[in-house]
């Protein structure tokens, strides 16, 4: 029988790494993809759906339209996870695997800001970036917050990107003079790792009368229309935008696979504690953020891996812990950040000046890879 590669979770890292295993081993390997989903989103095209300059359905790119030699996608929900037996239970059956990889990404815990689910609207999921696309119109001017209420999150640029679109939206529409925007973050500085990013967000900000509220996280929404932040003080809102607590899905921690709330992984190989058991993506914690761009950089790992061990062919490629992150500033204008986790004694990173001429290329990079993952020109 051929050997069997099982992904959980069709997201940047199991989209990544089936392609290349495909491209590389082609059907002489079985790779099962497994996600409860019909399609995929860019986490950026959320912004697209939030100020309604695209539809949910017009930024969704279907599983079905993936034809890879060697890959097999099966939409189901995933029940338990045994990764000493490499065994997957699903609603349509088991699965076992002489290798497994377990890219699922963060589920997002509502629940655990209380008033959050009511008083509230997150925009880090495609439904509730749509449910603020038809929440914004009714938005008169007032005092608007854009608060995280959790750490870790995906894309730590993107709270500051819903920031300033918000400010754009609100000019647009004539009322950003009778209105106030608030930024409620848990860093220090926007984006840590890069302080020219930081310095530059932080300026545009100030440009657009943006309040920053740094080192702070949203703990709860009140009746009275008030976020609770977690020193005790408070900040009236009129409109709220949230970026939810983050969490391993329930399925991850049912496995016995998580430390502090995340799968512990080899921070080059991205191995777990189980042979022949790898963890990519947001649910891993190997010390690099929680982007789809670091998921890609550690799926490219470790096809490396699993086509040297297959095929004996090649050699493996430790994860190097860097990504290019694309930010947005409004006007049109995006920014480039590239960081870099692993080279010196702490993260470091480097920023290209936001302009025009970005957009372009960050055009590109979505496109490249919906030709890549989905055959979509």
């Amino acid at each position: 029988m051929k050997p069997h590669v099982l992904i959980l979770g069709a997201g940047f890292g199991g989209l990544e790494l089936s392609s290349a295993l495909s491209e590389k081993l082609g059907d002489t390997v079985d790779t099962t993809l497994i996600d409860q989903n019909d399609g995929f989103t860019f986490g950026f095209s959320k912004l697209e759906v939030m100020f309604g300059r695209a539809t949910p359905d017009a930024v969704r790119l279907p599983y079905k339209a993936m034809v890879k030699p060697g890959v097999r996608f099966v939409r189901t929900r995933i029940t338990a996870i045994d990764p000493a037996a490499k065994r997957v239970t699903t609603d349509h059956g088991s699965f076992d695997a002489d290798y497994l990889v377990i890219a699922l990404g963060a589920d997002y815990d509502v629940a655990a800001t209380p008033g959050l689910a009511d008083a509230g609207n997150e925009y880090y999921s495609v439904a509730g970036a749509d449910r603020i696309r038809m929440v914004l119109p009714m938005f008169k001017g007032g005092k608007a917050i854009v608060g995280v209420c959790g750490a870790p999150f995906k894309c730590p640029p993107a709270p500051s990107e819903g920031a300033l679109l918000l400010h754009d939206y609100l000019v647009q529409r004539g009322i950003r003079d009778r209105s106030e925007i608030t930024l409620v973050m848990p860093f220090s500085s926007p984006v840590p790792p890069s302080p020219d990013t930081s310095k530059a967000l932080v300026a545009a900000f100030a440009e657009r009368n943006i309040t920053f509220v740094p080192t702070r996280k949203v703990r709860e929404l009140s009746g009275r229309r008030v976020a609770v932040l977690d020193d005790g003080s408070e900040l009236p809102y009129d409109l709220f935008l949230g970026i939810p607590k983050h969490v391993a899905p329930q399925v991850v921690e049912g496995a016995g696979l998580t430390e502090n709330g995340w799968i512990s992984v080899n921070p080059r190989t991205l191995e777990t504690k189980h042979p022949g058991v790898y963890a990519i993506g947001d649910v891993a914690n190997p010390g690099t953020p929680k982007a789809g761009v670091f998921a890609e950089g550690m799926a490219r790992s470790v096809a490396t891996t699993l086509i040297a061990a297959l095929s004996g062919a090649g050699e493996q490629e430790l994860y190097p812990g860097t990504g290019t992150c694309y930010v947005e500033f409004g006007a049109g204008r995006i920014g480039k950040v590239n960081v870099d986790f692993f080279s010196g004694p702490k993260p470091t990173g480097t920023y290209q000046e936001a302009s025009a001429q970005l957009r372009a290329e960050k055009e590109h990079f979505a496109s490249s890879r919906r030709a890549r993952w989905f055959g979509l020109r």
